[in-house]
């Protein structure tokens, strides 16, 4: 049963290790975002139709632009814009050449076909002539200009004589380009038409003649105001483009509250997505995506961190389980905003989250959460459905998550939690302040009060929550937390009791240790408080034979005198294992197991190996007085193993002086590193450094020099080197 048992646990911690556990988990915790912030993301569907009474104010949910409106708009700044005219200089002289060559191409005519002498007296008529002049002319004008010109004005010009049709040209042309020099309009063309009748005055011609003349300059004589399409169509262009564009905006006023739905408020609910339709997927799409940004970036840091949730399923799980409490808490206090009772949703205790993480965990993953509690808290807050991202609970949330770590991050007592919450509190009560006095302070001072109340109440909800949890998280996920070592540290736990009832000299030598371990791992930014108990148990396995161990003895004699270096050497070895399992049986943390394990790594027994090679003619191999391991595997215990060293040695010395002790020290380090203590532990040589100098620093306060009392003088120096013999 024993060993099925067994197994059973071998296979449940191989599960735990496997990478497709952790991809599990955050598929399920993305998952869970997704579906706590749908309702946040997907606008509501309102149920109206055409003519209803709006039972309540409707506002938009999202930003957009009207183009209905917007097109609308600009169809009439383009109407408004009028047709744009231009006055055609050119066109008189251009006009006035025409004229000039009628006449040209009608003296052309007659000129070139003047009848000779013969044809004159042949039987061909003089009307039969004309014909045929009036055809030639007809068929070189363009058909425009023959069409409006009459015959009878054509012949009248052939018949004219050249004197006298030179005379006309000039004045029809005249005519025309002073008619021409004025504005001539479209709508006013006819009247300037009738101008030329007055203008084509002379007595000189024959009235036919002129009536030709008249004929032929109205004929002549166009609008020269004309419509101009490419500056019309440019104005047009500008004044559209001018035109801003009609825009939703996001909490916009669509409708109030007893307003009927007409045809333009029914299409803007239609627009922003308000009426149940037809579906829009492009939101699902967005949260999706939203919610696979927040896992990537919460993935990326946790690679990137050195922490045990990189490498340890359980302690991911246990992150992924805080992170899931925190965002609830949101999303249940968010409901509260719907009550209509502004302000409630500041009571969210959120910094819970970010104390469980500081405590459980590390530092840096908590203030990095807070940013992720800050983007997850902008879209749980946007009940009231004017906008996808709340920036004021936002930042509300961000400030709140970074005190709840901040005032927790150097904390050794349980009791700063109760502070932490109280200045948490003040924190929240200052964030609030500042987002209503920037917005204006427009609510009542009743009100503002609720809104500090319920900010102050949130950092004592988080700190009683923190207590409340931090027991259930640390037995089921066996995390070592600030308040764990804490109650461990206390000597009237079972085992410390039993060490110092028991093994009075190792209790003393254990504090030591724990004072130079703590020291050093603070110098070196690791958990100081862990080495300190973590040295408090690492001898507790001497209690089993506490007499075969030198600072137990006081004035009895040796028992190793007494048997073989061998046993000896089992007993001396089997003290860290003996240790290890009676801190198992106690289901003490296993960070502290491994300390008592590993703080004497592979090392030589050396005393009792030289022992054994006086008392055999063949050196005996060094592995069989060696402990078995392993060896530290992290820096706490290789800490822990340089202090347990050091305090002995220092301790056996008969006059310790500083030099004297930084000697020894030094030698104890390099022995160890030469040794391949320090092989598994990533411990760097210029930490070796600075665990040296900080042990010195700690030594020289613990063995200073004593002055000699008269008392003492004369008791003389015999009893006082028994002292200290009694002590080794």
């Amino acid at each position: 049963m024993e060993n099925r048992k067994k197994t059973i646990k071998q296979w449940w911690n191989g599960v735990k290790q496997q990478r497709y556990i952790k991809a599990i988990l955050i598929t399920f915790t993305a998952v869970f975002l997704y579906f706590i912030m749908l309702g946040n993301v997907i606008p509501e569907q309102i149920d109206v139709h055409l003519s209803d009474v709006a039972e309540e104010d409707i506002r938009s949910p999202i930003t957009i632009e009207n183009r209905q409106a917007t097109d609308r708009l600009r169809a009439e700044a383009v109407d408004n814009v009028e047709p744009n005219y231009v006055l055609k200089q050119d066109y008189a002289e251009t006009q006035g050449g025409r004229v000039n060559d009628i006449f040209e191409l009608i003296g052309q005519v007659k000129n070139e076909q003047e009848p000779t002498d013969e044809e004159a007296d042949s039987e061909t008529s003089e009307e039969e002539d004309l014909e045929e002049k009036l055809a030639t002319v007809n068929e070189a004008l363009s058909s425009d200009t023959s069409q409006q010109l009459s015959d009878t004005t054509i012949r009248t010009l052939l018949e004219t004589s050249d004197s006298q049709l030179v005379l006309a040209k000039e004045a029809t042309s005249n005519t025309v380009f002073e008619v021409m020099s004025e504005r001539i309009e479209a709508n006013n063309l006819q009247e300037a038409k009738d101008n030329v009748d007055e203008l084509i005055n002379i007595s000189t011609v024959s009235n036919k003649l002129r009536d030709a003349m008249v004929e032929v300059a109205q004929f002549a004589i166009i609008p020269n105001y004309v419509y101009d399409r490419d500056s019309t169509e440019r104005l047009r262009e500008e004044a559209s483009e001018s035109v801003e564009a009609v825009m939703i905006r996001e909490g916009q006023l669509l409708v109030k509250q007893g307003d009927i739905i007409d045809n333009e408020i029914y299409a803007q609910l239609r627009l922003v997505g308000l009426l149940d339709e037809s579906l829009n997927i492009y939101p699902y799409v967005g949260l999706a995506m939203f919610v696979v940004l927040l896992m990537g970036m919460m993935m990326y840091f946790i690679q990137e961190s050195n922490s045990t949730v990189k490498n340890n399923n359980s302690h991911f799980l246990l992150y992924l389980l805080i992170f899931i409490i925190a965002v609830c808490l949101m999303r249940v206090t968010s409901f509260t905003e719907l009550l209509g009772i502004g302000g409630l949703g500041y009571a969210v205790p959120v910094a819970a989250g970010t104390m469980l993480l500081t405590l459980l965990l590390n530092t840096r993953i908590a203030l990095f959460s807070s940013v992720l509690f800050a983007i997850v808290g902008t879209v749980l807050y946007s009940q009231d459905g004017t906008s996808t991202f709340n920036v004021t609970y936002g930042f509300y949330l961000l400030v709140s998550s970074l005190a709840g770590a901040l005032f927790l991050s150097t904390s050794n007592r349980i009791t700063r939690l109760l502070r932490a919450g109280f200045l948490v509190s003040c924190i929240n009560v200052a964030a609030v302040m500042t987002l209503l006095f920037i917005k204006g302070l427009q609510n009542g001072w009743l009100e503002v009060g609720f809104h500090l109340g319920s900010a102050a109440f949130s950092g004592v909800a988080a700190a009683v929550l923190t207590i409340g949890l931090l027991p259930f998280f640390e037995a089921g996920f066996s995390i070592l937390s600030v308040s764990k070592l804490i109650e461990l540290s206390n000597p009237n736990h079972p085992l410390l009791r039993k060490v110092l009832t028991e093994a009075p000299g190792t209790y003393h030598h254990s504090v030591v240790v724990g004072n130079l371990a703590e020291a050093a791992c603070e110098r070196l930014g690791e958990n100081g408080l862990l080495a300190r108990v973590g040295a408090y148990y690492h001898d507790v396995g001497k209690t089993k034979r506490p007499h075969f161990f030198i600072e137990n003895q006081m004035s009895q004699d040796n028992p190793h005198d007494k048997i073989s270096p061998q046993l000896s050497k089992t007993i001396i070895i089997s003290h860290p294992y003996d240790g290890a399992d009676l801190l198992r049986e106690h289901k003490m943390p296993k960070e502290i197991v491994e300390i008592a394990e590993q703080h004497h790594g592979t090392s030589l027994l050396k005393y009792f190996y030289h022992k054994a090679n006086q008392e055999v003619e063949q050196p005996l191999p060094e592995s069989q007085f060696r402990y078995p391991g392993p060896k530290p595997q992290n820096k706490v215990a290789c800490i822990v193993a340089i202090a347990d060293s050091v305090e002995a040695a220092v301790r056996s010395m008969q006059k310790p002086t500083p030099d004297k002790i930084e000697a020894l020290v030094n030698k104890i380090i390099k022995d160890k590193l030469e040794d391949g203590q320090f092989d598994e532990s990533e411990i760097t040589l210029r930490e070796l450094n600075d665990i040296s100098l900080s042990m010195l620093e700690t030594l020289k306060g613990t063995f200073h020099q004593r002055i000699e009392y008269p008392d003492e003088l004369r008791k003389g120096g015999k009893e006082h080197g028994d002292s200290r013999g009694s002590n080794r």
